[in-house]
């Protein structure tokens, strides 16, 4: 079988042979933007449980010294390592970006690798960047091909993620098309990652998120030494498709590649939560100002919702830890109502707290044709607000905020770069503005060396 006759090769050829000229101006500068979001999302990651044990299991297993940064720790170690524990930390606080169509959270699997093998060699800031996209592209390519039925069971993020992971880390590499074909094939035979974390309240995602950085880096690095994959682990008899859909589209792997710039569509989170509840908090939140409703006066929610969002979030009733509650439509639209804002102090200080405790359990999500339809494309959210005085509101939106089309400036996200890097206390408000200042400049980069000096 020759190069060009099936999607995973011609995939594997557009990722291999993507040269930073060929992509346009306004999708790296997105790409620097979802940079500084990543990066800031992982530093908010610092101190929480699961993050630090998969970093104390990285501090025993992997070198002591090295070129690739752990952001968390600020220590150094192999790429391995270091992509590992970066992915698992930003991939908790729920602020990483998403994008809609592959419901996929493509910062998460390919930042820590492109970062980590970056710095391992010595790349500049030109290829770091050629390499993400690559990644991007890839991973959301794959997400899309499984499908929605994909997506009911796996974790999308875990299982297009290490695809992602592979098609950045070969691109660094400067793997050919034929030896990043065999990167594709060796990330997706291992590609995992379940729902059924959701619940007992595991620490699972932050797992699928490593899992996925460090087994695509490694698929990468495999296959530049010549060890051999499946040349359709996607589409083939029994490849990922066959195993883990039943809606896949091959034709979603190739389309318009080098022409639509899926990394462009990429969406940030606004609320630090679960981002199937987004659409659903920012139409009430609409509601809320446009007829003048304060929390008091709110008698019961019913959101309207597509199937994805029952599947994931109708796990949870009453959540058991801050994490879980980020995947509770209840609480995350109590917490709208109650503060303006799903943040992360607010889950952090108030999602147990009893005004919120009541209201979450009068909210019911409800199956709604016309948003299920336009799901994954498009999120619309859709409330009905009953009142204690027995008004019947309702509300909608078409495109929640940090949507493309809804999406967030760059004062925003240095904002909001600004708040996770508090949270986490992983970084100094001087530290990040420095942080900024490199990441609007990392174009310019001649070399991709650690960000943030080593702490005491």
């Amino acid at each position: 079988m020759t190069l060009d006759t099936n999607p995973s090769a011609t995939l594997a050829a557009f990722a291999a042979g993507l040269q930073f000229d060929a992509i346009p101006a306004p999708v790296l500068r997105r790409t620097e933007d979802l940079f500084l979001d990543w990066y800031a999302s992982a530093l908010a990651g610092k101190g929480a449980r699961p993050v630090e044990a998969i970093e104390a299991y990285a501090r025993s297993m992997g070198p002591d010294s090295g070129r690739a940064e752990v952001l968390i720790s600020r220590r150094t170690t192999s790429p391995h390592f270091a992509a590992m524990v970066n992915a698992a930390a930003s991939h908790f606080a729920e602020q990483d970006d998403v994008h809609n169509g592959s419901v996929f959270h493509p910062a998460a699997v390919v930042f820590p690798v492109a970062l980590a093998i970056a710095q391992d060699i010595g790349a500049s800031g030109r290829e770091f960047l050629a390499a993400v996209v690559a990644g991007y592209e890839v991973g959301i390519r794959v997400g899309e091909f499984l499908g929605r039925s994909h997506y009911r069971i796996f974790h999308t993020t875990a299982t297009a993620g290490t695809l992602a992971a592979a098609a950045a880390a070969g691109r660094l590499l400067k793997l050919d098309a034929a030896t990043m074909l065999h990167a594709f094939g060796s990330a997706g035979t291992q590609a995992a990652g379940l729902w059924e974390f959701l619940r007992d309240a595991a620490d699972s995602k932050q797992l699928h998120t490593a899992h996925a950085a460090s087994s695509g880096l490694a698929s990468a690095y495999l296959a530049r030494s010549g060890f051999t994959g499946a040349r359709q682990i996607l589409e083939g008899a029994q490849g990922m498709a066959s195993g883990m859909s039943s809606d896949a589209d091959p034709a979603r792997l190739t389309d318009r590649l080098g022409q639509r710039w899926a990394t462009a569509e990429t969406s940030f989170k606004y609320h630090a939560s679960c981002r199937h509840t987004h659409p659903s908090a920012d139409a009430l939140l609409t509601l809320m100002q446009t007829h003048g409703v304060e929390a008091d006066d709110i008698e019961s929610v019913t959101t309207q919702v597509h199937q994805g969002a029952i599947d994931v979030l109708g796990r949870v009733t009453v959540p058991a830890t801050v994490h879980q509650a980020k995947f509770s439509m209840g609480t995350v639209l109590a917490l709208a109502a109650e503060y303006g804002f799903a943040g992360l102090n607010e889950f952090e200080a108030h999602y147990l707290a009893p005004r919120v405790a009541a209201l979450r359990d009068r909210v019911t999500m409800q199956l709604d044709a016309e948003v299920d339809q336009a799901y994954p494309q498009r999120w619309i959210g859709k409330v009905t607000v009953t009142t204690r005085d027995g008004r019947s509101l309702s509300a909608r939106v078409d495109e929640p905020k940090g949507d493309p089309g809804n999406t967030l400036t760059r004062a925003e996200i240095e904002d909001k770069a600004q708040r996770l890097a508090a949270y986490g206390k992983g970084a100094t408000p001087a530290e990040v503005q420095a942080l900024i200042a490199r990441v609007w400049a990392v174009a310019e980069a001649p070399r991709m060396d650690r960000w943030l000096e080593a702490r005491a």
